[in-house]
């Protein structure tokens, strides 16, 4: 990275932790090192598929995604575990505090990566530093991770990805000509099957190939993300590491897979209102409304549908989100067994900017509240918005997940 009194770009680190599951696992249960192990959920509740699994079992050829029976047929001593959650969040809290010893510029991206941004804490050589981070989580935790050390967020993580397990990998930009581009798009961070499928539609095979593609012709193509994966190809990627990303809320949602496939309109409806409860909680904990909501349809077949409506006002009530997300199922089902179903609230607005607008069946109820309504707003004039809000806000538990992709507990305040 050449000497660090000379160096002018930023120095992104982006740590990656191997296996995450199944080393949490290891390191609680030491008995299990050395075994192929892979994390599955329940195959008597259709949720039988590997989540991740142990490098001994990669030897075999278990893969993410795989099926179990599929795996044991690979590898028939295969050790499956249910996931811990809980667990999983206690040593990911852990691996973050641990990281936030070296820079306050840490961007957790996952339950088990996240970026550091280390340019204005560096005190010796980023390898050393990259180093000491592995050595103490694996000695500390018990906990291998791999770290790839860059000027930007997209080599970071392209170079984190190069050697696995514990591996610490620079990649400049002079040796992006040398290593990216002769890697296949698919490699790509960034570039999914579906993209994939849509650049090597036009002769687009390598990461070499996108850098030197017709931005035109990309944009075309898969819309403004061609032109910024051509920029990432290229070695370009200008955007921070941000500590308080965890805080920003896209989409909030909840899907769940059936215990067998439905075609029951009434008990479909049941668990879409059951889902509606779930995202509404979680719409309230974040103080946030949706204004787009989308259903999402998983076939018996794995064919899988997702629809979704701009609404005419934002929403957050579970009987709102229920009578919503009812009319978008009935509008789009097919009538054929399902066996996932999901709600997910898109386009969310901070309920300080949430506004209704006012018509024939609400009007009554809201002018009523007009007189109350000025009152607040005036005393927010005063006093700031949070003087006064309605009701007690309490974190409902039926907002909670217990999966990993829910990020509220990487929070700095733990």
């Amino acid at each position: 990275m050449g000497e660090v009194e000379k160096r002018n770009a930023r120095v992104i680190f982006h740590v990656d932790m191997n296996s995450f599951y199944a080393s949490v696992e290891m390191a609680y249960d030491p008995s299990l090192k050395g075994k192929p192990l892979a994390i599955a959920g329940n195959p008597e509740e259709r949720r039988g598929i590997i989540v991740t699994c142990s490098y001994e079992a990669r030897k075999f050829g278990v893969k993410t995604t795989m099926p179990i029976w599929q795996a044991k047929k690979l590898c028939p001593n295969l050790i499956v575990l249910t996931p811990n959650f809980e667990r999983y969040r206690k040593f990911s809290q852990k691996i973050f505090q641990t990281l936030r010893d070296y820079t306050d510029l840490v961007e957790p991206v996952s339950i088990d990566e996240g970026y550091m941004d280390i340019t204005q804490s560096i005190t010796k050589h980023p390898i050393s530093i990259a180093k000491d981070i592995q050595s103490r989580l694996l000695k500390e935790l018990d906990i291998p991770c791999s770290i790839g050390i860059a000027p930007n967020k997209f080599l970071a993580k392209m170079a984190s990805d190069m050697k696995k397990p514990l591996g610490i990998t620079v990649l400049r930009k002079r040796d992006i000509s040398k290593i990216l581009w002769p890697m296949p798009v698919s490699e790509m961070h960034g570039c999914g099957a579906k993209t994939t499928e849509k650049l090597n539609s036009i002769g687009i095979k390598t990461i070499g190939d996108l850098a030197k593609a017709n931005e035109i012709q990309l944009k075309n193509l898969i819309g403004i993300n061609g032109v910024r994966l051509k920029e990432r190809a290229n070695g370009i990627d200008s955007r921070k590491v941000d500590p308080e990303s965890i805080n920003d809320y896209k989409s909030i949602g909840n899907s769940t897979t059936l215990p067998r496939d439905i075609s029951s309109q009434t008990e479909l409806l049941s668990i879409i209102q059951s889902l509606a409860r779930t995202v509404s909680a979680r719409l309230k904990n974040k103080e946030v409304y949706t204004t787009n909501l989308a259903v999402t349809i998983r076939y018996k077949d794995r064919k899988t549908v997702t629809r979704s409506e701009k609404l005419k006002n934002p929403i957050r009530d579970e009987k709102d989100l229920y009578y919503q997300a009812r009319h978008i199922f009935l509008k789009h089902w097919n009538g054929t067994p399902i066996r996932l179903l999901g709600i997910t609230g898109n386009d969310l607005v901070e309920e300080q900017y949430g506004y209704k607008q006012l018509d024939l069946f609400t009007f009554e109820k809201d002018a009523k509240e007009e007189p109350l309504i000025e009152t607040i707003e005036q005393l927010r004039e005063k006093f700031g918005y949070d003087i006064i809000k309605k009701g007690i806000k309490v974190d409902s538990k039926d907002g909670q997940t217990n999966t990993s992709f829910n990020k509220d507990f990487l929070r700095k305040k733990l």
